[in-house]
């Protein structure tokens, strides 16, 4: 009859929920088709050969270059581009990395301009390190590793014992092969007040003496002594005995009070360490060594006193350069009633 040939509503709906699921690509439970019935699948090994520009997803970041740009090293992204190797590609193009992509873009811009601007700090260099070995760009490896080797030296320039006992200080200039530059810095003992310009010229002391460290890294040991007497005072080092010494403090007497001056003689600080560099890789062991140091040890007009005795080890032939500021006495010349004025 004609109504057995109309379809029940229990297969007239089976048959529309099966034209509903085809179209979206998935089967009826909701697992997706069959490959043959969508073209949604990531494939591999489809080769870039022929592409003007390149679509990337590193690690979820996406990035849009060229050919061109990946392909100027011989790299891992090189051969991704002639299809010497296999890389997978997603339904929309994307050419998919299984790497982080925080810093595929500096990755990128090293590419074009053949070089880049490094981060500053040393995990973050180190982590576009391992990218750049992984891509096997080896000019950015090179530059990385130039970077960190530049880092780790300043780093050993600015690393500066302190000395915290006697014993200790005996024991560092007894082991130590170099010739040492020795700073000692204590305002604790100070009893009076300070001149004017003493605070400006303690911290340019403290200044040279980094600077110093800095400059003759490697060549020079350079520590610092905050338990020793002086609130100045700079002594230099060779083959374990003291050559030289140059005291930055003075007493100023005034007609009220007395006050405490801290002079800056940098040209004599800089030559003294200049001096104490024939001790390097045991050079002043000779006699022109010795008179060298004895021709320099004279002292410049103008900048201190200049003393020399017998304290050093292996005879009175071999003297230490002591080098002091000279002691300043100011008279009150003013009227009386009249206010005192204290000079620098």
């Amino acid at each position: 009859s004609s109504l057995e040939m109309l379809p029940s509503n229990s297969e007239g709906k089976k048959k529309h929920e099966n034209t509903t699921f085809q179209k979206f690509g998935v089967g009826k439970s909701g697992s997706a088709a069959s490959p043959s019935s969508h073209v949604g699948e990531e494939k591999a090994g489809r080769s870039l050969a022929g592409s003007k520009y390149v679509k990337l997803n590193v690690g979820g970041t996406l990035h849009y270059t060229t050919v061109q740009t990946l392909s100027k090293e011989d790299s891992l992204l090189r051969s991704i581009c002639d299809g010497s190797t296999e890389v997978t590609i997603d339904s929309e193009g994307w050419v998919v990395l299984d790497r982080c992509g925080r810093h595929f873009s500096l990755v990128l811009n090293f590419l074009r301009d053949g070089t880049v601007p490094l981060p500053e700090n040393t995990r973050e260099l180190e982590e576009v390190l391992k990218e750049a070995q992984y891509y096997r760009l080896q000019g950015l490896v090179q530059h990385c590793l130039t970077t960190l080797q530049k880092w780790r030296d300043v780093c050993r320039g600015c690393h500066i014992p302190m000395i915290t006992s006697a014993k200790e200080e005996q024991r560092m200039l007894a082991t130590c092969r170099k010739p040492v530059v020795k700073l000692q810095n204590n305002r604790g003992n100070n009893k009076y007040s300070y001149t004017s310009n003493s605070d400006d010229n303690l911290l340019k002391n403290i200044e040279l003496f980094d600077k110093l460290g800095l400059r003759f890294n490697g060549r020079v040991l350079f520590i610092k002594d905050v338990l020793g007497e002086e609130i100045c005072c700079w002594s230099f080092y060779g083959e374990g005995r003291k050559i030289a010494e140059v005291c930055c403090t003075s007493i100023v007497y005034a007609t009220e009070k007395k006050q405490t001056k801290v002079e800056f003689p940098e040209a004599r600080i800089f030559e003294e360490t200049l001096n104490i560099l024939i001790y390097e890789n045991g050079r002043g062991s000779g006699l022109g060594g010795m008179a060298l140091l004895e021709s320099g040890g004279a002292s410049s007009p103008g900048v201190g006193q200049s003393e020399e005795d017998g304290a050093g080890v292996g005879g009175g032939d071999r003297r230490v350069r002591r080098i002091h500021v000279r002691r300043h006495i100011m008279h009150d010349e003013r009227g009386h009633g009249q206010q005192t004025v204290y000079k620098d």
